[in-house]
């Protein structure tokens, strides 16, 4: 499951106000290369929730990877930055497009109903119970 999937998804449990973020727990994830794709990540970032973002790096071990707030889009698509190893919009790449959690859970904020991720597929089906 990649970190895109992770931001985009939030729990239907009954009695969930918001179910969202989901908080991850990662006991296993690996990196995949991907190229990047400058315009794939503007049409994206408005899309994405930063500080749920920045959540599940930090949950992965990762509290350098992304600051707090999100960067200038001046910055993050300044003229040749996509070639600079380090820039913005690589590690806003890396983080959404080439993190691949494996193996883990999703918890609801709400419920603490907890959503077991295998082999990368977080599987998000409710008990009867829970609906």
């Amino acid at each position: 499951m990649r970190l895109l999937t992770h931001n985009m998804l939030a729990s239907n449990v009954r009695g969930a106000t918001t179910g969202y973020p989901l908080k991850l727990e990662a006991a296993k994830w690996v990196t995949k290369e991907v190229e990047l794709n400058a315009d794939f990540i503007r049409g994206l970032l408005p899309k994405i929730d930063w500080r749920a973002l920045v959540a599940a790096t930090r949950a992965l071990g990762l509290p350098e990877l992304l600051p707090d707030e999100q960067p200038p889009e001046e910055e993050i698509f300044a003229e040749g930055a996509a070639d600079v190893e380090g820039s913005a919009i690589r590690r806003i790449h890396h983080a959404l497009l080439e993190i691949h959690v494996q193996e883990g859970s999703l918890v609801c904020p709400d419920t603490s109903r907890c959503f077991p991720i295998d082999k990368g597929i977080p599987n998000m089906m409710l008990h009867e119970d829970e609906v």
